[in-house]
């Protein structure tokens, strides 16, 4: 059994990040044939910009990508543009200049390529070599949460002063206990700023609903110890017959490692399936206050007061 070192608190607060990104997007098909998932946009920002700036905000400013075949374009996002930039600036566009500048300047990005897509735990493993030995941070690349009430930091914060595995934590719907790895879990004298913390006792990848052990999910952020990785290549294959992340996690926590949840009661934007991207569009377009008037056609649309033959300027 391989050796853990004890949890300092003052450990180093993780300071990368990675986000796999390497599926094929079934569920958008056929828009993803050609465009990325994470580049679907989101009013006018990509998926995967959000995720990023989530990244910055939380003090994140080196990011890995795990990508697949015909993702190249992710990185191209995050370049410089300076014919587009020079076009903007001749004619006056300081608004828009700033906001395609912007994605080059909030972190280093690095790319990785995952031949095959195995599971995240799977997906995972890629990073080994270049967090280089250091906690690191997990951000899925569909969903994201809400700029005025962040959950990474404090999921951070909590890390380094544990030394294991600190886990996003969502209450879900019987209906969705299926689609997620399930917690068990037990209260926690810990802190974590305002939010609450549990210690996690088990973990069972989606669950039939009469073997789920509580109504938290793991969703999808995670900070995690250079040792996930040892652990990953002594699992086998799981649910799906994928290498799983969650078996991974497990497998820590059966040997030693603490493994705690920050419960998150925030807003989080899951843009995994067609539902929830559109949901996350529709919210996020209502909150603008620039598109005023896309929330008043939208009113008027649900009040049944617009044609369907109509449409706006």
């Amino acid at each position: 059994m391989p050796e853990f070192p004890t949890p300092d608190v003052s450990s180093r607060r993780a300071a990368k990040a990675v986000i796999p990104a390497a599926g094929l997007a079934t569920r958008f098909l056929p828009a993803t044939k050609a465009v990325p998932k994470e580049l679907l946009p989101v009013v006018d920002r990509p998926v995967l910009q959000y995720i990023v700036e989530e990244a910055a905000a939380a003090g994140i400013h080196d990011i890995l990508l795990v990508t697949g075949r015909g993702k190249t374009s992710m990185v191209d996002h995050f370049d410089r543009r300076p014919d587009l930039e020079q076009r903007l600036e001749a004619k006056g566009d300081t608004e828009r200049l700033a906001a395609i500048v912007r994605p080059s300047e909030l972190a280093e990005i690095y790319t990785c390529r995952q031949p095959e897509q195995l599971g995240l735990g799977h997906a995972v493993s890629y990073a080994e070599s270049h967090v280089g030995g250091e906690s690191f941070a997990v951000l899925l690349g569909d969903e994201f949460t809400d700029e005025s009430d962040p959950v990474l930091p404090d999921m951070l914060d909590l890390q380094a002063r544990t030394g294991g595995v600190v886990l996003c934590l969502l209450e879900i719907g019987d209906d969705e206990v299926s689609r997620y790895g399930i917690a068990s879990v037990r209260p926690s004298d810990l802190a974590a700023g305002d939010a609450e913390v549990v210690e996690v006792t088990d973990m069972v990848e989606k669950p039939a609903l009469e073997e789920a052990p509580s109504r938290l999910a793991v969703v999808g952020r995670y900070v995690l110890p250079n040792a996930i990785f040892d652990a990953i290549r002594r699992i086998g294959p799981g649910a799906g017959g994928e290498i799983q992340l969650t078996d991974a996690m497990a497998l820590l926590l059966k040997e030693g490692v603490p493994v705690h949840g920050v419960v998150f009661r925030g807003t989080r934007y899951d843009t995994g399936a067609p539902l929830g991207y559109l949901q996350a569009v529709v919210e996020l377009a209502c909150r603008r206050k620039d598109l005023q008037l896309f929330r008043e056609w939208l009113r008027d649309f649900v009040a049944g007061g617009l044609g369907t033959g109509e449409r706006g300027g």
